[in-house]
Formats: C-alpha cells, sequence, structure tokens
C-alpha cells in the first residue's frame, strides 16, 4: 500500500495530462469528420417532449468516451509491465490472465458495442418509433447483444475466477449461488450498462458520477490488494477527469454510447470482481435510481397506458419541471458522493 499510493496517484495524474492534450484534437477531428449528435426532433407534427429540451444540443461532437476507451488501454498495456521497474508488487487475488480479461474485454467489447450504436444514430436513417423517430440500434438488439457479452462475462468471473458468492455486509450473510451466479453477474453488468446509458442525459452528470463512483471502488480494491484494478481505475480516473472538464455543461464533448455502456459495464463488472455487490449498489445509487424511473415509466406506458412522470429518468423529469440543468448535475454529484461515502462505509465493516 505504502508504494502503491504515490504510483496510483501520479498516474491519475500523467493519465488527465495526456486525455487533456489531446482531447482538443481529438474534438476538432469529430468535427471534420462529422461524428456529431444530430436533432432528433420530426419536421412535421407535434415534438415530443425531449426533443425540446435537447435538440439545442445539436452539433456537438459524440465520442469521447472513444478516446477514454482508447487511451486507458494503450496506456496500461505500456505502464503495467513497467510496474515492477517502477517500485511496485503485483498482487492479486485472481489469476493474473484472466482477471486481465475480464477487464479489457468487458472494456473494449461494449465500448465496440456503443460504438456502433452511435455511428448508426449520426449517419443511419431513423424509423419511426412509438414516441417519435428511433435513432441507432432496435433496442431489443441491443439487449440481446448486452446480454450475450454479460452472460460470456459473467461465466469467465465464474469459471476462471473462481466466484460463485454473494458478501451481505451487517447481517454476515454468505450467499453460495453455484452457476447461478452466471446470470447473476450477466444482470448486473447489463443493468449497469444501461442504467449508465441512461444517466447519460445531462451535461456531466454521468461522467462526474463515476468519478465519484471510482474513487470508492479505487479506495476498496487498494484493501482487497488488486493491483491491476487499481491501476486500471486510476488511469481511468485521470482519462475521466479530463474528459469533464469540456462535458461540463455547456458541454463540448459527449462521451457517446461507446462509452456510456463501456463504462456502466465496466461499473458492473469492478463491483463483481471485488465482491462488493452491495456497496456496488449503494456507491452507484444514482444510477440505479435513474434506471428504476425509466423501468416504472415503461411499466405505465405499456400497462397503464399513461406515463408516470412527465419525461425519464428522473433528471428529464426534473428538467421538464424547471430546474436547471447545472442545478440538477450538482445536486446529484452530492447525492453521489454520500452514497459513495455510505457504501464505502457498508465495504469496510
Amino acid at each position: 500500500m505504502t508504494n502503491f499510493l504515490p504510483l496510483a496517484l501520479g498516474l491519475i495524474i500523467f493519465s488527465f495530462l495526456m486525455s487533456f492534450v489531446l482531447i482538443v484534437p481529438f474534438i476538432n477531428i469529430l468535427y471534420k469528420f462529422k461524428l456529431t449528435r444530430r436533432r432528433e426532433a420530426p419536421k412535421t407534427g407535434k415534438i415530443p417532449l425531449f426533443d425540446k429540451l435537447h435538440d439545442i444540443k445539436a452539433g456537438t461532437p459524440v465520442g469521447g468516451g472513444v478516446l477514454i476507451i482508447a487511451l486507458t488501454s494503450i496506456l496500461f498495456a505500456i505502464i503495467f509491465p513497467l510496474s515492477k521497474y517502477l517500485g511496485l508488487y503485483i498482487t492479486s487475488s485472481f489469476p493474473l490472465r484472466s482477471e486481465l480479461f475480464i477487464i479489457f474485454f468487458t472494456f473494449i467489447s461494449f465500448g465496440l458495442l456503443g460504438l456502433s450504436d452511435d455511428l448508426l444514430k449520426i449517419f443511419a436513417k431513423p424509423t419511426k418509433g412509438v414516441l417519435g423517430l428511433w435513432f441507432g440500434l432496435r433496442r431489443k438488439h441491443k439487449f440481446f447483444l448486452q446480454c450475450a457479452l454479460g452472460i460470456f462475462i459473467g461465466f469467465f468471473i465464474y469459471r476462471f475466477l473462481g466466484i460463485h458468492i454473494i458478501n451481505i455486509p451487517i447481517f454476515n450473510i454468505v450467499i453460495n449461488l453455484g452457476v447461478w451466479y452466471v446470470p447473476f453477474a450477466a444482470f448486473v453488468i447489463v443493468a449497469f450498462s444501461n442504467a449508465f446509458n441512461i444517466t447519460d442525459g445531462l451535461d456531466g452528470l454521468a461522467a462526474g458520477l463515476l468519478v465519484i463512483c471510482l474513487i470508492a471502488f479505487e479506495v476498496i480494491a487498494a484493501g482487497n490488494l488488486d493491483t491491476p484494478l487499481s491501476l486500471f481505475m486510476s488511469l481511468l480516473l485521470g482519462g475521466l477527469i479530463a474528459f469533464l472538464y469540456f462535458n461540463i455543461w455547456p458541454a463540448r464533448i459527449f462521451l457517446g454510447d461507446a462509452g456510456a455502456l463501456s463504462f456502466g459495464a465496466m461499473l458492473g463488472v469492478i463491483g463483481l470482481i471485488t465482491g462488493r455487490i452491495i456497496a456496488l449498489v449503494i456507491i452507484g445509487g444514482v444510477f440505479v435510481m435513474e434506471v428504476v424511473t425509466s423501468a416504472i415509466q415503461i411499466f405505465g406506458w405499456k400497462y397503464l397506458k399513461r406515463p408516470i412522470f412527465p419525461l425519464a429518468p428522473v433528471h428529464h423529469a426534473l428538467l421538464a419541471r424547471g430546474w436547471q440543468e447545472p442545478k440538477i448535475v450538482m445536486r446529484a454529484w452530492i447525492l453521489g458522493i454520500l452514497l459513495a461515502i455510505f457504501g464505502l462505509w457498508l465495504a469496510t465493516i
């Protein structure tokens, strides 16, 4: 721990500086290739409330997640083999190659899935949906691919890392799921991937909350002496902080689904690898709240034939009620900090 802390903090700073230097040229590249958010409101007929609130952001570059994924992966591939020469002793409770495979397979595969969705949203012809035009991959197709990836990752965690239990703190209850851990892990991964994607609807909201979550899990991973995961999160944190500088209101760049799906799935995997599922639900509580309110809205439309909220998820509902976007984001960050502190307390008792 004594050797790790200076290196981890140094990697956060190094990753931040690298990302900060590259992000402005990257934004210019996105403009050059017209990788920008398109206007989604229908040209004729009634304009949905969502489009009224968000089409002002049309023309903003989309793809910040691609830069963060690429830079984090490249820096890790260079720095991790050199870490022992930097005075760091590599420790982990799992086979090193298996853990690294799970981390980067999740990180990159969900990123590629999101990137395909981004490209379709930008360049493909929209189709008519229930509440207006639909852009990108069809929901059922994207969900199927997420589930397939989630099951594969869950099986790999179960088979090669040997994780198959859930620990419930305070009550000291340990539940052995056996092979049922695979669908459970898939559910966690897919749920957080979608939760992050749903939350990524206001400038700085999802990225800021993820920074808070990663700081909390950095503490947990360091306590578990999980060096590979800790180094990965340090590099990811630096890139996210640099991105957040350009993503806060009014945003100059968006993550896109490439970043949203990848980072959400990665957050789920971090909770699974560290064995802190209950803490994950608390630390990522704002993400959970966002996806739950979306599920309630879907229930209302499907079974009650009417919406429960003016808009969903909850940040859109507040925006529809007249709250200013920065106010919603700042208060969500405050709530995220409080939940992270509570989750850390649960993880350490």
